[in-house]
Parts: structure tokens; C-alpha cells; sequence
């Protein structure tokens, strides 16, 4: 794999968890002290391969649980 290609999935995976952790602030915001918040993150891949897919598609899920205040 090369340097280039290494450089584009560092700069989506940032650029989702710079998203992610925005949205999570806000939405903590809004719902204030409570249950702890249980969350999925997904990753899947959304490439047409027309009749050729992969035999293993790329698919990670991580669930978390973030704790209340």
C-alpha cells in the first residue's frame, strides 16, 4: 500500500472523528445529565463493483456506551 493511499484513510478517519465527536457534544447538549448515551459507529464500503463485488466486503462496527454526568 502506498504512502498516498495510507494519507487518504487518515484524512477520512479524521475528518469522521472530528465529525462524530462535534455531533456527539452537541447532542450531549441538548439532552443534558442522564442515562449513559449507547452508541454504533459503522464503516462500510459503498463502492460499485458492478458484477465483481469482493467475496469479503468491508464492513467494522465498534458499539460504545459513553457515560452520563
Amino acid at each position: 500500500m502506498s504512502e498516498e493511499n495510507r494519507k487518504d484513510i487518515r484524512m477520512l478517519l479524521k475528518r469522521f472523528g472530528v465529525q462524530a465527536d462535534e455531533a456527539i457534544v452537541r447532542h450531549l447538549a441538548v439532552l443534558g445529565d442522564g442515562i449513559p448515551l449507547r452508541l454504533r459507529c459503522t464503516l462500510e464500503d459503498l463502492t460499485d463493483y458492478g458484477d465483481q463485488p469482493p467475496n469479503s466486503p468491508l464492513s467494522v462496527v465498534v458499539e460504545g456506551e459513553i457515560q452520563a454526568e
